[in-house]
């Protein structure tokens, strides 16, 4: 029996959100190509329950992931605590699987990096962020880039495009992300009943983790300016705050309080029948206020055949065609918002066109398959076939 591949994998969250869905799809790959991926979560959470269920080898230890919050004495010093304990637990890992290569999961998961350059194990970082700051933190991570990875992932052109100058040995090859669209694509003619939400008005949905960058309360500016105009419209939220986060989700009811807005929007918190939410929508929208490296969701919408109306805010610039799949408007713009989503109450047959492209372009252009493929080619960069 020949003795099994086994390739670490560095997961920063056990959610599936953004980077557990891309994940996901990378593990399954690995398995089909002959390898066997053990991976190692921050936490437990739904990845984990689904990854056992595929029998994947999955273990849970506190990876000491680097957040913004953590830029200070005190939390560095927390982060490095934790990081040693992980670097020691690895190590651990490494005696029992002998590791041929190491894939770490978004720049917030960083011991792998080290870990691995210490033992000269080849190293895949795939990156999912678009780090504004602070400074010294973009410029370790940058280092911490270009001594462990020769070849990073970029989930998309603007990530690249924020990383390559900063590094001066490592080439980024940009793979934007694919799922499987099985579910976005059918019929859920009852959705709107089964989520509780009024059946005749036109239907906006945001969905997405709770935290600075999404644009939550950008949301509900809109929602509030329309809703004073349109009386047949409503508007639904979805998704839980990022640890942490939680004082957002207060500002966010409390804002929905203030503005009066109680039977006008619906909070829904974290689901797990993204396709059904989805199908309840008769419009999209993502609104991030900071720089979106390549939000899996905006995938999910076209396949639904859902417009898009989206910040001009990292990938989503490259994901919709503006005047085509839906509309790009300046962040933070109510005013541009407003103008965007009010030509789609105005025009059902806009809203029907921009859906069906948008269901188009992703099947041709964001396929699982060509996902796939280039991530196929780019693990044989770093392991030869047996």
């Amino acid at each position: 029996m020949p003795k099994p591949r086994n390739v670490l994998f560095l997961q920063s969250s056990s959610e599936l959100y953004g980077s557990g869905k891309i994940i996901l799809q990378v593990l399954r790959l690995y398995r089909k190509e002959g390898y066997n991926p053990v991976v190692l979560l921050t936490n437990s959470g739904p990845l984990q329950e689904i990854l056992a269920v595929e029998d994947f080898n999955v273990y849970v230890q506190n990876l000491g992931i680097l957040r913004r919050k953590y830029v200070n004495p005190t939390g560095l010093l927390n982060r490095l605590s934790k990081n040693l304990k992980a670097y020691r637990f690895l190590t651990k890992l490494h005696q029992k699987y002998q590791f041929e290569l190491v894939y770490s999961n978004t720049l917030a998961v960083i011991v792998g990096a080290y870990w691995a350059k210490r033992r000269q194990i080849p190293h895949v970082w795939h990156i999912h962020e678009i780090l504004q700051g602070p400074l010294p933190l973009v410029k370790m991570l940058a280092a911490m880039l270009d001594q462990s990875t020769a070849k990073p992932i970029a989930v998309s052109q603007a990530v690249a495009d924020h990383w390559q100058p900063l590094l001066k040995k490592s080439k980024i090859e940009v793979i934007h992300n694919g799922i499987p669209y099985g579910e976005y694509l059918e019929d859920y003619p009852s959705a709107k009943k089964e989520l509780g939400l009024p059946i005749s008005p036109i239907t906006f949905g945001m969905i997405g983790r709770i935290n600075p960058g999404k644009g939550q309360l950008f949301f509900l500016e809109l929602a509030d300016q329309l809703s004073k105009k349109y009386p047949n419209t409503h508007f639904i939220l979805v998704g839980d705050p990022f640890p942490g986060y939680e004082s957002i989700l207060e500002e966010i009811k409390k804002e929905i309080r203030d503005k009066s807005l109680e039977t006008r929007v619906t909070y829904l918190g974290f689901r797990e029948d993204i396709p059904k939410v989805m199908a309840a929508l008769d419009v999209f929208v993502l609104p991030s206020i900071l720089p979106d490296s390549f939000p899996t969701v905006i995938l999910e919408a076209m396949a639904a055949g859902k417009p898009v109306v989206a910040t001009q805010s990292g990938g989503a610039s490259e994901m919709v065609s503006d005047g085509e799949t839906g509309f790009l408007i300046p962040i933070s713009s109510v005013e541009k918002g407003v103008d965007a989503l009010e030509k789609l109450i105005q025009d059902i047959e806009l809203r029907q066109r921009f859906g069906d492209a948008g269901r188009k372009r992703v099947l041709n252009v964001y396929s699982l398959e060509a996902f796939e493929e280039k991530i196929k080619t780019h693990l044989w960069l770093h392991l030869k076939k047996s």
